[in-house]
């Protein structure tokens, strides 16, 4: 998040490296698979707010015109969710969602029930730890904070765990 280091773990899905790709077929088996990705610990995964899958793209797809998102527009909702976290922190040294303590998450990253639900589900489903837990409502605030919303909404929450990826068991 904001303020915080990055961490890139460059992971492929599987030894050969077209595990899930479009364009080409994995050769691995599911065993190979599972021992490949296994290399990654879980304590290891917990303390990474995000978890991005980037997908191969074609040559054309490389060289032809994308017209996505201004970076002028981007940058003002980035300047925008850093007045918002550093308004809501004060004088702290690094005024950031991911530096929330635990009271500070229970105050700052409400959920309503739907997404209580939701994040319940995920949870269960995925695994997922304690600290994976908070680190979903850290996250889900502050694409709320970057969606100028004051409240955390499930989508929020739901965009946070598909940032969870790398937790997914894909075999």
């Amino acid at each position: 998040m904001a303020g915080e280091s990055f961490c890139s773990l460059p992971v492929n899905g599987c030894p050969c490296g077209y595990y899930g790709a479009t364009h080409r077929s994995c050769r691995c088996s599911s065993q190979q698979i599972r021992q490949y990705q296994g290399r990654i610990s879980g304590p290891l995964l917990d303390r990474i707010d995000l978890h991005i899958e980037v997908p191969a793209l074609r040559y054309r797809e490389l060289t032809g015109r994308y017209q996505g998102e201004a970076s002028e527009i981007i940058r003002a909702r980035i300047g925008g969710a850093r007045t918002i976290q550093q308004e809501r922190f004060g004088a702290r040294v690094a005024p950031f969602n991911a530096r929330m303590s635990d009271g500070e998450i229970d105050r700052y990253c409400e959920i309503d029930r739907e997404a209580r639900r939701l994040l319940e589900m995920a949870m269960e489903k995925l695994g997922l730890s304690a600290r994976a837990y908070k680190r979903i409502l850290k996250v889900s605030r502050t694409i709320a904070d970057l969606d100028g919303r004051p409240s955390i909404l499930s989508s929020h929450v739901a965009e946070a765990i598909q940032y969870r990826s790398l937790d997914r068991k894909l075999v």
